[in-house]
């Protein structure tokens, strides 16, 4: 099994910046990718960015484009989500998974990870 835990999240102000991080432990051997979605008030769960277990594809949301980093950290159970110029919009339950599939590139799809943290919140003010 693996487990995930997110940490980071706080109240800001637009324009800010915010790094979560996300710790995996457990069986992390068999992850094959990692992701972070994220879930505004009301609203469905979505895909924000992420990270193939090589590190070496990354994928993000156009929401996002330009202005969040998902990245690895030296220890390769560990994923980061830097997020610059915040924006209210942005304002969500950030949640981290993790998948086995070994599929090549980055899945974007909530349904293709097994695993989660119980999540962080991130609250931009206007």
């Amino acid at each position: 099994q693996v487990q995930l835990v997110e940490s980071g999240g706080g109240l800001v102000q637009t324009g800010d910046s915010l790094r979560l991080s996300c710790s995996a432990s457990g069986r992390t051997w068999s992850m094959r990718g990692m992701g972070w979605f994220r879930q505004p008030p009301g609203k469905e769960r979505e895909f924000v960015a992420g990270i193939t277990w090589s590190g070496g594809t990354t994928t993000y949301a156009d929401s996002v484009k330009g202005r969040f980093t998902i990245s690895r950290g030296n220890a390769e159970s560990t994923v980061y989500l830097q997020m610059n110029s915040l924006k209210p919009d942005d304002t969500a339950v950030y949640y981290c998974a993790a998948h086995r599939d070994s599929y090549r590139g980055v899945l974007q799809f909530s349904y293709d990870y097994e695993y989660w943290g119980q999540g962080t919140q991130v609250t931009v003010s206007s």
